[in-house]
């Protein structure tokens, strides 16, 4: 095959400074660069590419298809260079490595260290760092590299970004222990809830973690009252006591939250997805270890 020419990342960095900016003006303010300087860039990308990238009419522009795949693609390829430099600065220092994990507030800190254990000990010159983060600001911290290792549940499609399921975690509930069904039994049909309100941290068609909850209770043959949780942010079976709700969580079965939840395991079992992102182009030999180690709790 004939060699494909590699866009200049500068170039690249100024087509999507003036897609971002809507046009040449103010992206070359933003840079810094005149507008010659600026709209010469990319018209010596576009040779690069071997394509048209903008249709210019006036001072509007658009993306032609090939620019749209530039645009898509370069924010991820520039992210990635970016993290590359950064690594190599690292490296050459004295620092320990840093590796950044976020999580949603769907997974405890607890449940991350076990997914961690295998790295952090075969990893004595790197420092971790655990962030709890909503699953927007996850996926944009993924995006621009402050974020190495992003995990959440259920699997969610992700053009833009590299995902694997990292483990599967066992679907528990958990109700006020002063509830009929946190003594009933030492399980619980799904089926059993059909009656109770069930707290979900977003709607269902906001969250694929959500959708994933609202099928289980479908599988079992209903459609579940839910209520999206008034408390967001603290573990998930705090759910029973601030919402008057059942939950569903993955912590291990029995009393929690001071005795004040108790958390039973479901007849089945249901497992759910933990899904790990991060940014593509980029490799990680730490990463590497977290992934490889997959467990089912």
């Amino acid at each position: 095959m004939p060699d494909i020419a590699v866009p200049d990342l500068r170039r690249l960095g100024h087509f999507v400074a003036v897609v971002e900016a809507s046009g040449f003006t103010r992206a070359a303010e933003n840079l810094h660069l005149s507008q010659q300087a600026l709209s010469s860039s990319v018209q010596q990308l576009e040779r690069e590419i071997g394509a048209s990238l903008l249709v210019r009419a006036g001072r509007r522009i658009s993306l032609t298809p090939a620019g749209q795949t530039l645009l898509d693609e370069g924010r991820a390829l520039l992210a990635a260079a970016k993290t590359v430099a950064q690594r190599t600065r690292e490296a050459a220092s004295a620092q320990p490595d840093e590796f950044v994990v976020g999580h949603s507030p769907a997974i405890s800190n607890g449940e991350v260290y076990q997914l961690l254990e295998p790295a952090i000990a075969a990893s004595p010159m790197t420092s971790f760092t655990v962030v709890q983060l909503f699953p927007d600001r996850l996926v944009s911290g993924v995006r621009d590299g402050t974020v190495h290792l992003g995990l959440r549940r259920g699997v969610v499609p992700q053009e833009r970004l590299a995902s694997a399921v990292a483990r599967y975690d066992t679907l528990r509930v958990a109700l006020r222990s002063d509830h009929p069904l946190a003594a009933a039994r030492a399980h619980i049909p799904v089926a059993d809830l059909a009656s109770e309100s069930i707290v979900l941290w977003a709607p269902p068609g906001a969250s694929y973690y959500s959708d994933f909850l609202v099928n289980v209770c479908r599988r079992a043959g209903f459609e579940p009252q839910y209520r999206v949780s008034r408390v967001q942010g603290c573990p998930p079976e705090v759910a029973p006591l601030t919402d008057d709700a059942v939950a569903f969580v993955t912590s291990p079965p029995g009393p929690a939250i001071g005795d004040a939840v108790t958390v039973v395991d479901i007849d089945g079992p249901v497992l759910v997805p933990l899904q790990g992102l991060w940014q593509p182009h980029t490799s990680s030999a730490v990463r590497d270890l977290i992934l490889d180690a997959t467990v089912t709790t």
